[in-house]
């Protein structure tokens, strides 16, 4: 079986480039699956969740997101966008807000208290871990980590944008 350039050589730097890379495949599929156990638990559906996701992140960089904007990042029509946002603000995960005082058109989409509630009780324990994970390195292998995690986010957008 030819597995050229698929597994590592006995190349130290490519059998440590290979698990990293291995480790964060692994890691892609378990999020998969917590975020299709968090979307059945609560009655949603995994595009809910990717949305929930995406407008927390907005909101957290502080630059909340407009329901066109959300559109763009999940790939839907306009209606199936308005269907997703109608769900998780029927289920009370998100809020519609108007707070340009110049254009009461424009909205914004919110975490609602039970929103954050729901999504800490499910994921606060993995929050927790993580946080227990990043405890053990120092600033300066922080640093690197953030500059990696963001460079392979980047890398990982950039692909689905293109697929």
């Amino acid at each position: 079986m030819a597995t050229d350039g698929f597994y590592p050589s006995d190349d130290p730097r490519e059998r440590q480039q290979w698990q990293i890379v291995d480790a964060l495949r692994r890691y892609g599929t378990d999020s998969t699956r917590l975020a299709h156990a968090f979307a059945a638990q609560h009655k949603l559906r995994p595009v809910d969740l990717f949305a929930l996701v995406a407008i927390m992140s907005a909101e957290g960089a502080g630059a909340p997101l407009t329901p066109g904007q959300l559109q763009a990042h999940l790939g839907l029509s306009s209606a199936g966008t308005s269907y997703v946002i109608d769900r998780l603000e029927s289920s009370s995960h998100v809020r519609r807000s108007r707070e340009d005082a110049d254009d009461n058109r424009k909205v914004r989409l919110r975490y609602t208290q039970d929103g954050m509630r729901t999504a800490l009780a499910f994921f606060g324990p993995l929050g927790q871990s993580t946080t227990a994970v990043l405890a053990q390195f120092d600033p300066d292998e922080l640093t690197v980590i953030t500059r990696f995690t963001e460079a392979i986010a980047h890398a990982m957008n950039a692909h689905v944008e293109r697929a």
